[in-house]
């Protein structure tokens, strides 16, 4: 079981044989620190390895699911290294970097606003659901900077090439009703 302070940006409960994984930093919009991502990692790892868990849901606490990176507190950390590592023996969120994948079912259920690399974390799950309300934006590219979650990648696969071009290459936000049309839910 993993010890939680007031300072985690992850919430873990375990519920029967379900693995409830929060993102719990609703005062900075759930944005991404290193500390969140690192935390993220490490509860999948916790995902796969807890034996009696056979599938995880992956949500948000307060009114959006993520603004996407906390680019302040991130710059400096991928700027200094040029990489993206996590710690040892967890399971990158986004399935890029790392020895170890997860290989049981990830569910991701979505409220709110998700934002750049909460596309990206969904892209990455198994199985997506969406509030009415949600609305996406892959808003990097309004931003001058390029999806590195492997939106590029997985976001055409699911959505289609043009559908996901749209959605690159404009930054705009789309809803709900677009996310089913498309397949992101």
């Amino acid at each position: 079981m993993t010890i939680q302070t007031e300072e985690s940006r992850i919430s873990i409960e375990q519920r029967g044989q379900i693995l409830l994984i929060g993102l719990n930093r609703p005062a900075k919009r759930n944005a991404f620190d290193r500390q969140m991502l690192d935390e993220l990692a490490v509860a999948y790892a916790q995902l796969e390895d807890t034996e009696d868990v056979r599938c995880g849901v992956l949500y948000a606490e307060g009114e959006m699911f993520t603004a996407g990176l906390d680019l302040a507190a991130l710059a400096p950390t991928i700027a200094a290294s040029g990489e993206f590592t996590y710690p040892e023996n967890s399971i990158d969120p986004l399935n890029l970097y790392g020895a170890r994948t997860r290989t049981k079912p990830l569910v991701a259920a979505v409220q709110g606003k998700c934002l750049t690399v909460g596309i990206e974390l969904l892209l990455a799950t198994d199985v997506r659901i969406a509030s009415a309300n949600a609305t996406f934006a892959q808003i990097e590219i309004k931003r001058g900077i390029f999806p590195f979650g492997g939106a590029t990648l997985r976001f055409p696969e699911i959505a289609g090439w043009g559908n996901a071009m749209r959605w690159l290459l404009t930054g705009d936000e789309f809803d709900a009703t677009e996310a089913l049309r498309i397949g992101l839910v």
